[in-house]
C-alpha cells in the first residue's frame, strides 16, 4: 500500500520546516525595548500659603425691614422697586395724607383756643379774678393741645416712608392702592449693599482663623472674589460640629445674595517640597513619582501629596530634596525601565 509512504513523506517535510524556522529564530539578535527619552527635575523648596477649604452661601451683611409706622392709610405712590440703589432718607412710598391733614388742622385750632385761654389766665393771675385751680387748668390745656398737635405732625411725617440707611432694595411688598397697617412690611433692603460669605469650616480648624485674614471664593459663574474675615461664629453647629466664618465681600463684586460658593481662607504660609504636577502619577488610588537610579533605570516611589498650586504639587512624604525625578511621561514607565535622559533638564 502507498499510504504509509505518503505519511512518511509528509512527516519528514514538517520536521524539515520546523527545523528551519527554529534556526531562523535562533539567528535573530535579542533587541531590547527602546529607552524612553525623559527630562529630569529636582524637588524645589517653596514658601506656600496655608489655607483652609470652605464652602457656604452668600447673604446680606445686614437686612433692614422697611415697614409702615401708621395704620389705615392708603398707598398713593411707590417710588422704588427691587434692585434700586437708595440713599438714607430717600422717600420710598407715599401714603394718603388727607385724613392726617384734617387732624392736624383740628389740633391747630384746639391749640389756638388753648393758647388764648392760657394767655387770659396769665393776665388775670395777679388780679385774683380767677381761682388758681382754673388758671392751672388753662395752662395745662395749652400744653396738652401743643402735644396733640406735635403728635399729629409726627403722623403726617409718617405718611412719607423713607429709607433708614443706604443700600439696595432686595424685595418689595408695597402695592399701589393697598391700605397699610402698623408694622406692614413694604420693603426689605440690603444695608449699604454689603454681602458676606458664610463659609463653613471644620470645628478643628477654628483655631487657625482670625479676623482680617484674606479669603478667596469662586462664584457659580467661575468669577473669583476676594474678601476678608470679619468674625467667627462663637458656637459650632451641634449636628455637624462645623463653624461659620463670616467673610466680608467688596460692594462692587459680582456676588449676589443666595449664591453658593466654595473657596479658601488663607491662614499664613509654610515651606513645601514641590515637583511639577505632571511628575506625579496616580495608579490604583496611590500617587507615585519615578526617580533615576543606577544604569539609567527608574525607580517607582510611593509618595504622599499635599497642596497643588500653579502646576506644582507638594510632596509631604516619600521623597527627599536630592532625588532626580522624571518631570513628565511617567505614565508610560514601569519600575526598573531604562530611560534616556535628555540634556537641558528642567530644574
Amino acid at each position: 500500500m502507498k499510504i504509509p509512504s505518503v505519511l512518511a513523506l509528509s512527516l519528514a517535510t514538517s520536521l524539515l520546516f520546523s527545523s528551519a524556522t527554529w534556526a531562523a529564530d535562533e539567528a535573530k539578535p535579542n533587541t531590547p525595548n527602546p529607552a524612553l527619552a525623559v527630562t529630569l527635575t529636582t524637588p524645589q523648596n517653596a514658601k506656600w500659603a496655608t489655607q483652609i477649604t470652605a464652602s457656604g452661601t452668600l447673604a446680606p451683611w445686614q437686612e433692614a425691614v422697611i415697614a409702615s409706622e401708621i395704620s389705615g392709610l392708603r398707598i398713593t405712590e411707590v417710588l422704588v422697586d427691587v434692585g434700586d440703589q437708595v440713599k438714607k432718607g430717600q422717600e420710598l412710598v407715599k401714603l394718603s395724607q388727607a385724613a392726617v391733614l384734617a387732624d392736624v388742622a383740628q389740633k391747630q385750632a384746639s391749640l389756638a383756643e388753648a393758647r388764648a385761654n392760657a394767655e387770659r389766665a396769665r393776665r388775670l393771675k395777679t388780679t385774683g379774678a380767677l381761682p388758681a385751680q382754673q388758671i392751672d387748668q388753662y395752662l395745662t390745656g395749652e400744653a396738652v393741645a401743643q402735644a396733640a398737635l406735635e403728635a399729629q405732625q409726627i403722623r403726617l411725617n409718617q405718611t412719607r416712608i423713607v429709607a433708614p440707611d443706604s443700600g439696595v432694595i432686595a424685595s418689595r411688598a408695597a402695592t399701589l392702592g393697598a391700605v397699610v397697617q402698623t408694622g406692614t412690611e413694604l420693603f426689605r433692603m440690603v444695608r449699604q449693599n454689603k454681602l458676606e460669605w458664610k463659609a463653613e469650616i471644620a470645628g478643628s480648624d477654628v483655631s487657625q482663623i482670625q479676623a482680617g485674614q484674606s479669603a478667596e471664593l469662586k462664584l457659580p459663574s467661575d468669577e473669583t472674589v476676594t474678601g476678608e474675615v470679619r468674625m467667627i461664629a462663637p458656637t459650632l453647629d451641634p449636628n455637624t460640629r462645623n463653624a461659620i466664618v463670616y467673610v466680608s465681600l467688596p460692594t462692587d463684586s459680582p456676588a449676589k445674595a443666595g449664591m453658593f460658593a466654595s473657596g479658601v481662607i488663607r491662614t499664613g504660609s509654610s515651606q513645601a517640597l514641590t515637583v511639577p504636577q505632571a511628575a506625579v502619577i496616580l495608579r490604583d488610588g496611590n500617587h507615585y513619582v519615578f526617580t533615576l537610579g543606577a544604569e539609567n533605570r527608574v525607580n517607582q516611589r510611593l509618595v504622599k501629596t499635599g497642596r497643588t498650586l500653579q502646576g506644582q504639587t507638594e510632596i509631604t512624604d516619600g521623597l527627599d530634596a536630592t532625588a532626580q525625578v522624571v518631570a513628565s511621561g511617567g505614565g508610560f514607565l514601569n519600575d526598573g525601565d531604562t530611560v534616556q535622559v535628555v540634556t537641558g533638564a528642567k530644574p
